[in-house]
Formats: structure tokens, sequence, C-alpha cells
């Protein structure tokens, strides 16, 4: 019997849009929440969840027991142990299921070339409070949208130097709304301004929460970077504040992103070398050490990173020797079957990014992908043609459009293009020439061996013929 489950804390069902009333049985304790879904599979698996902190809030771990032992998958996690609001760490829960003895554990592996701990989400708060408290004018601070223990803390430095704050960015507008209606962020009354109030407001008494860290084009802080935000703009003397880390391939467009602000002789923060303004969400080496010395796990499989991440927390496992079995290193698709007799790879399956149309959730099949980027590297060519349709003449010499080809000095290429066009046309029979299918092709196919002569491309070629 098949069954599909949904599992989530209060902040991500919220963002997910999903409904309280999952037909599930809550069974609450004081350390985790045991739950029970209907329908029951055949195998009768049980999932628990313990509570872990990290970046996002409501982080939990997952345990499914299973006929053959308990498959343990940490999520995004870290071993903070003054952690802003919720419960902290569940260490003791962790330790219950190594001493009852875990099958596999599916670990983060984010930080794993960060030596020792990552620190405490408090520590950003001096280093931030000391920039808004100085700020000459408006503050402009740009987090994760879903790091509610930042936001929240931002939210308090605000009120503790006497600013007022402002969301902006859909994405932090929508968290903050999620997270404040499930009472998981505090905003006291009459401290909020709207955006469409920020130009007017005193920039001396506001911070500006602002989404887009990663400089995503369309995202706000990339749009107010430019002068091109609806409701917020950089004026000189302005701080700017990136408190989120710079994730590997996005250096060029970040910085890029804060060029612009620097010239606006904005005052801009991005890193931690004068003091603390973001601290990773993910566990480094000794928390990953700790974990594996409290769970002791017959079969280990590092996940969550790049492949060179899992390489080294399968280092660091091996070298803890608390794995009693074997330590599996795998990648996205590629299946595991635990059995009585071991651990087996399986056959991959098809896995990774599903694109979809902007405006729409559909998926984008993989031709129409192979098409878009057929043309964005090759560009396309439509030569338009008008035949006769009783002579089988062409009424006047072809005319041709290109679009990301050539520049404008291929003119020649263009008349060698309209030549082999005319000759097509002229060595085709009758019967070829009234059959518009049939000459479209044959057009296509020698404009296309001319053109990979040429230039060594291959563009879209798309025959058009007007019957006259």
């Amino acid at each position: 019997m098949a069954a599909a489950f949904r599992f989530a804390g209060c902040i991500s069902s919220g963002g997910c849009g999903c409904r309280a009333d999952w037909q599930m049985h809550v069974e609450h304790s004081a350390a985790c929440q045991a739950i029970s879904l209907e329908p029951v599979p055949a195998a009768d698996h049980r999932r628990r969840y313990a509570e872990v902190v990290g970046h996002p809030l409501d982080c939990v771990a997952l345990a499914i027991r299973t006929p053959l032992g308990v498959v343990i998958h940490t999520g995004d996690f870290k071993i903070d142990q003054t952690p802003v609001g919720g419960a902290p760490f569940d260490l003791h829960t962790f330790a219950k299921y190594g001493h009852e003895g875990v099958l596999a554990l599916f670990s983060d592996s984010t930080n794993v070339e960060r030596p020792g701990f990552t620190p405490s989400e408090r520590a950003v708060v001096p280093r931030i409070e000391e920039l808004c408290r100085s700020a000459p004018r408006r503050v402009i601070l740009s987090c994760f949208a879903s790091s509610i223990h930042r936001i929240q803390q931002v939210i308090d430095i605000a009120a503790r130097v006497n600013r007022k704050i402002a969301f902006v960015g859909r994405s932090m507008v929508d968290n903050v709304e999620i997270a404040h209606s499930l009472e998981l962020l505090r905003i006291p009354d009459g401290m909020v301004v709207r955006q469409q109030d920020i130009r007017g407001f005193d920039p001396k008494r506001i911070v500006i929460l602002a989404s887009g860290t990663q400089a995503e084009p369309m995202s706000s802080l990339s749009r107010i970077a430019v002068d091109n935000h609806r409701f917020v703009s950089v004026d000189e003397n302005d701080s700017v504040i990136l408190s989120a880390r710079i994730i590997p391939g996005n250096e060029k467009s970040i910085f890029r992103m804060l060029d612009h602000m620097f010239r606006r002789r904005a005052l801009v923060y991005y890193d931690n070398s004068a003091g603390i303004i973001h601290v990773s969400g993910h566990a480094s080496q000794e928390e990953q050490k700790l974990l594996l010395q409290l769970v002791k796990p017959k079969y280990f499989i590092p996940v969550h990173g790049e492949f060179r991440h899992l390489f080294r927390h399968a280092a660091l496992a091996h070298q803890l020797g608390v794995v009693s079995g074997e330590i599996l290193l795998v990648e996205d698709g590629q299946q595991i079957e635990f059995t009585e007799d071991g651990v087996f790879r399986r056959d991959p399956v098809t896995a990774g990014r599903v694109c979809v149309d902007s405006g729409s959730l559909e998926e984008i099949e993989d031709v129409v992908i192979r098409d878009r980027k057929h043309l964005s590297e090759d560009g396309i060519v439509v030569p338009i043609i008008a035949i006769d349709k009783h002579t089988g003449k062409m009424e006047s010499h072809p005319e041709i459009v290109t679009r990301g080809l050539m520049s404008d000095n291929g003119q020649e290429l263009i008349a060698g293009a309209r030549l082999v066009i005319l000759k097509t046309v002229e060595e085709s029979n009758a019967e070829e020439k009234s059959d518009w299918g049939v000459i479209k092709e044959k057009i296509r196919v020698d404009l296309k061996r001319y053109i990979s002569k040429q230039t060594s491309k291959r563009p879209l070629i798309l025959p058009v013929i007007l019957e006259v």
C-alpha cells in the first residue's frame, strides 16, 4: 500500500500554505513529537522528529523507524547552546537513539571544512547594534528571508536604538507575516513602517530589512542598488549591511551589486572582518563529530554539500571510528537499498533541478530547454521566400532575418545565404516547389550547411514561404 507523507514545523507549513488538518495524530512530549499518519503503509514505518537548531526557524531532524532499524536524517543543523527563542538542540533524543542502535545516519555536510564550533546566532548582535546605533542615516540590512531568528534580533536592535523597521521584498514580507501570525516573531505595536512611507520617513530613525542577499536579478536589494526600486533608494552615508553568507557561485553578481552601493557613497559592510555580522546555520567539524559519537550509526551517508564536502565528512567519520558498518558517498539520484544482508547501490534515477516557466508551475520538457539553449548559443535565422503558386518561381529576392548570429557587418554572409536559397529553389523540380514542406526542408538543410561552414555555428533555421 503506497502513501504520501508531509512533515513540517509551524513556520514551514505556513510557508507552504499548508493547513494544520493533515489527517495526522500528533502526540506531544517534552522533547519531540511522535507522529503517525493514515493510511499506514505496509511496512508500518513510524516517524519521530526532534528539535535541532539551524538556519531556518523550526528545524527538525527526522527519525524513521523501519523493520531493519532506525534511519536518522539531520536536516540543516548546528548545536547552538544559546538559541534565539525556541528549544535548544535535542542532544538527549539523539543519544537515546544511539543507545538503542541506529541503522543509518544522513547528516549535513555543509560546514565540514570549518574547524571548531559554529558561533551562536546571538554572536551577531553586538556588531549589528553598533552599526545601527552609529549609522548617520538609514540602515538597509539584508539577510535570508527564512532566517526568522536574525529578523527577530534586528527588530529588537532597532527598538533599542530608537528606530522603526520596514520590510521590503516579497519573500521577506511573506515570511514575516507568516511568522508573526504564528506568534513566532515579536513586533512591538507601532514599530513597522509601510513600504510606501519609507521615502518620506526620517532616514535617521529607520532600519530597512530587505531580501536579496545573493543578488538575484529581480530581488529587492539588487533593484535598490541600481536605484530601480519603487520605495527605497541608496543615498550617500546610508549604511548597507549584508548579514548573510556569500554562497559559492554568486560572488560575481554580489560584488557587482555591492559596487553599485559603493558608487552611491554608501557605508557597506559585508564580512566579519571588523565584527560578526553573520553566522552560519550549519554545524562545523566539532558539532558533526559530536553528533556522530552520539548516534554511532551502522551506516553513515553524508549529505547536503558539494562532493568535496561529502568526501571530507566521510573522512571525518572514518577518523572517529564510530561507524560500525560502511560509509557511503552518494550523489543526487543514486539509490541505496538497505536489506538484512547489507546495503546496496541500485540503478540511479533522474534527479536534479526542475525548470518551470515564469508564472506557471508546469514543468518544462527537456526538448524545450534544449531548444532555448540552442537559441541562446547559436541564434536564429528566418529566411522569407515569396513563391508564385502557379509558376513555382520566386517573385523577389529572399529576405533573411537573423537574431543572435552575427553583428551588423555580416552582409557578406547574408548575400551568400541568398545565393544558396536561390540555387536551392532553382534546382528543385516542379513537384518540390509545389510542396511547401519539402522546399522548406531543402532550404533549411542547404542553409544550415552553408552557415555552419562559414561561421562554425548551427543556428535554428525556420524558413517561411509566402504564397503569392
